[in-house]
Formats: structure tokens, C-alpha cells, sequence
């Protein structure tokens, strides 16, 4: 019956061939009106990636990446979705602890991505420079609220309220936990509460910047810069004491490996540690946001503050520019020449800390201007008077 009925039906197309043209020209309208398209995608947004300088299908380069909020706890690690992550923050909260937020531009088929914690209005202001959906889990409402319900500013939140809706996003793992660290969330749900809460999928033209960090054309090495120092180890546990995280450059691949606790920070589902090949430490100004509060206020739009870079085993002083007035303008690094640094293509790992911390790199401590000193003379003369106070330690 069923073949009976498409010769029926063959035969009626074959005695129409206006039907049959007309049909013929409804593909050919869909098939261009789609390449059209395609190719407004590609003359709109890049085939390299503005996260990692990387080529990148200009599709998923139209789509708004995602700032995921991640606990720091000891207790909740590993996590999920690490491996995906492109530019990763790591600021510091209440107390010692810090707090740490990646964005990921390919998240469109992660299974699994959290464990998820609450936000800080500082961490809503450095995920704007990227022009995301922000996900997060809460955070403290009267220091949130007026950045987080800005008609501008796209979040899903988990614990829904003030700070806005959770549109489905979130579920428990154990289901009906209520405890924290088990909140998670996949790119099926993110997907789904994108289109309820009627954010765009695609990037904004008004907010959207072609252009965050300026990429080497060949391996930037700092061997240029005649005052760069080796850079091995990093260690950030003066800025992050509870935490420890510290980075270590692997030479075979030019990366560096972070480190959470003294163990490897790894993705839960790869199993694949973490690792950047461009590591930058922004200095910023912090204090209490009233007198005895534990929550902080980080000015991470101020200009003029100094930090470093290092990539390839290597660091330079660098002094950063982002400037107030536009919320979604890029951070820019530059060199003590006053020209923007050129920063290697991959991942970024953006350490920014209290302007007052210290931070090691291969054993030598980094206090608030010390590069104004640290010449290759003084870092030997460092050297030696530290052997001279292990020598008097070893003779008591």
C-alpha cells in the first residue's frame, strides 16, 4: 500500500513540473538564505578565537560562552567542565579564601558542568569584558544586586530571587541534596533556560568585543625584554593561603600545570590537569565593603596598577588599563615601554590579587613594587644573603 502510494505520488510530481520547479526553487531559496548566513557568521565573527587566538569555527564563535562560577573548597573537588575552560580567573573572597571563575566559548555538549557556587559583584564585572550568560549560585544580595539585575547583564541564578531566576538551569547531585558543592548543571539545561529567560543565544553587537588580548604572530618567548627573569614555579599561596595555588611550567610543552591544596587541579570527567600557556597576576586595590564586613571590594577598574606576565619560563612587569565608563571594555596589559604585550596563543590563567599580598617565583617573594628594583644584581646579592641566613641557622 505504502509503495502504491508513492508512485501515486511520483507520478503526480512527474506530470506537474511547475510543482516540481517550484519545489526545486524552495530548497534553493532555503539552501542559499542558510549559506547566506553562514557567511554573515563568518565576516561578523572571526575564525580565531578572541579567548585563545586559536582557530575556531566562526558558528561557535557567534555563540555567548558561559562564566561559571567554582568553589575553591577542598572539599569540592574535582570538578566538571575545567577542561573546556579558556580564560580562568582567580580572585580572592571572604577571609583567606578565593574563588575562582572560568569562561568557556565551547560548552554547547558538556554532560556535566559545576560544581556551583555564588558570585561577587567584582567577578560580575571581569565576566562582562566577555559578553556571557553567567551562571552562578546566589551570592550576597546586597552586594550584588544593583550589577546582577542590570537589563544588560544576562545570569542565571541557582538560588533564584533578587539577584534573578534560576529558568530551570540547575539540578542536585545527589538528587534532593541541599548541602553546597552539589549544584551542577549541563549544556541541554543552560540551553534550554537561554531560551526561557529569552537572552541571545549570539553575541551582542553592543557589547561584543572583537578584539580582548593581543596575540603573538610567532611565539613570544620575553627574551626580547632585556629585564625578564626565569619563571618556573609560581607560587600564589601568599596571596591565597588556604588554597595554596600554584602553577608549574612544564618546558617539553610550554605549559604551566596548576595546582590546588599541593595536588593537581583536574577536570572530574578527563581527568586532565589543568594548564595555561599564558599566566597573568593583576595587582588591584581591596578593602572591606563597610568597616567590619568580610565581604570585599576589588577595584578592578582602576588604571595604573602593576602586575606581571609570564609565559615559555619566563615573566616581565606589566601595568594594567581598563578604565570606567564601560563595563564590557577589555582589561589591557602592557610592557614597561608602555606598549601592549603580546601574549601567546591558548589558555590564560588570571590571577588577580590584593595589591598589598606577595606571590613567589622560583623561591623569590614579589612584595607591591618590588620590580622596581629586582635587576639581575640585586636578585644575586638576594641569593646570596639568603645562603649566608641558612648557614647561621645550620651552625645554631
Amino acid at each position: 500500500m505504502k509503495k502504491k502510494a508513492l508512485l501515486l505520488f511520483m507520478a503526480f510530481i512527474l506530470a506537474f513540473p511547475g510543482i516540481r520547479a517550484a519545489a526545486a526553487d524552495q530548497t534553493q531559496t532555503t539552501t542559499s538564505a542558510q549559506g547566506d548566513a553562514k557567511d554573515s557568521k563568518e565576516k561578523k565573527y572571526s575564525n580565531i578565537s578572541v579567548l585563545t587566538g586559536e582557530e575556531i569555527d566562526p558558528e561557535l564563535a557567534a555563540q555567548r560562552p558561559i562564566a561559571v562560577m567554582y568553589p575553591i573548597d577542598k572539599v569540592a573537588q574535582p570538578q566538571y567542565g575545567l577542561s573546556n575552560v579558556d580564560v580562568f580567573y582567580e580572585m580572592p573572597e571572604e577571609g583567606n579564601m578565593s574563588r575562582q571563575m572560568g569562561i568557556i566559548q565551547d560548552w554547547q555538549k558538556l554532560e556535566r558542568i559545576g560544581n556551583i557556587r555564588s558570585i561577587r559583584a567584582y567577578f560580575v564585572y571581569e565576566a562582562l569584558e566577555w559578553d556571557p550568560i553567567i551562571i552562578h549560585y546566589g551570592g550576597p544580595i546586597d552586594y550584588t544586586a544593583d550589577i546582577l539585575t542590570r537589563p544588560d547583564v544576562d545570569n542565571i541564578n541557582g538560588v533564584g530571587g533578587p539577584l534573578g531566576s534560576d529558568y530551570g538551569c540547575f539540578y542536585r547531585i545527589p538528587a534532593g541534596s541541599r548541602s553546597e558543592h552539589t549544584a551542577y548543571t549541563d549544556a541541554e539545561h543552560i540551553k534550554g533556560a537561554i531560551a526561557k529567560a529569552g537572552f541571545s543565544a549570539e553575541h551582542r553587537d553592543q557589547y561584543y568585543n572583537k578584539k580582548h588580548f593581543t596575540f603573538a604572530a610567532q611565539t613570544n618567548t620575553l627574551k626580547q625584554y632585556a629585564d625578564s627573569l626565569p619563571a618556573l614555579n609560581v607560587d600564589m599561596s601568599g596571596c591565597f593561603p588556604v588554597t595554596k595555588s600554584a602553577l608549574r611550567y612544564n618546558e617539553a610543552d610550554g605549559k604551566y600545570y596548576k595546582t590546588l591544596y599541593g595536588k593537581a587541579q583536574c577536570d572530574a570527567v578527563t581527568g586532565e590537569q589543568m594548564a595555561f600557556d599564558n599566566v597573568l597576576i593583576q595587582r588591584a586595590t581591596a578593602f572591606p565593603r563597610v568597616e567590619g564586613s568580610p565581604y570585599l571590594r576589588v577595584c578592578i577598574e582602576a588604571d595604573g596598577k602593576d602586575g606581571f606576565y609570564i609565559t615559555k619560563g619566563r615573566m616581565i612587569h606589566v601595568t594594567w588599563s581598563k578604565g570606567e565608563g564601560n563595563d564590557y571594555k577589555p582589561t589591557v596589559f602592557y610592557d614597561d615601554n608602555g606598549k601592549e604585550i603580546e601574549v601567546n596563543k591558548g589558555k590564560t590563567m588570571i590571577f588577580i590579587i590584593r595589591d598589598t599580598d606577595s606571590f613567589s617565583v622560583d623561591g623569590l617573594t614579589y612584595e607591591q613594587g618590588d620590580h622596581q628594583t629586582l635587576t639581575p644584581e640585586y636578585l644575586q646579592e638576594r641569593e646570596e644573603i639568603k645562603e649566608i641566613s641558612k648557614e647561621s641557622e645550620s651552625e645554631e
